[in-house]
């Protein structure tokens, strides 16, 4: 391995750390405004009534999810609805973490938690969000976009 080989992975871990540390940041504030829609059916109902109202689409896996053939379909379609009217859209891999961020667990009357494969972040048109984390994951996106990755992956370490 050489010097630049090396401090490039140095440099490229700490940068995906803070986009991490930036996408939980994003998710807990949009969470407390009301502008976050989870799961994948609500996300495709919001996304066909109101794009424009979307920033953020986060796609989220985990090993077992990869042999989920139907979650597969939905996360192209999805991802391709994304392309089309310019919503960014990160992939991750984590979804304990992403529950204990949204503090998603079973209710007092025993409803399952929510389905957490598609969490769209949206921007109402009073009081628009106005955060540093939604800045950096959008320059994030956009970076990847140039070296021709369309949908980047970051993973959520459970804490």
């Amino acid at each position: 391995m050489t010097l630049e080989e090396v401090v490039g992975s140095s440099t490229a871990d700490k940068k995906m750390e803070t986009v991490s540390s930036a996408l939980e940041s994003l998710l807990v504030a949009a969470q407390r405004r009301d502008c976050l829609t989870v799961g994948v059916y609500e996300s495709a109902k919001l996304m066909n009534v109101d794009p424009d109202s979307v920033v953020l689409c986060v796609l989220a896996t985990d090993s077992e999810d990869v042999d989920d053939i139907a979650l597969q379909i939905h996360f192209t379609l999805l991802q391709a609805f994304c392309c089309d009217n310019d919503i960014n859209i990160v992939r991750v891999s984590g979804l304990r973490r992403l529950g204990q961020l949204l503090d998603d667990k079973p209710d007092q009357n025993g409803n399952e938690p929510r389905d957490l494969h598609c969490i769209l972040v949206t921007n109402p048109p009073v009081e628009p969000l106005q955060c540093q984390a939604l800045s950096d994951i959008s320059s994030f996106c956009a970076e990847s976009r140039c070296k021709n990755q369309w949908v980047p992956a970051l993973e959520l370490q459970a804490r």
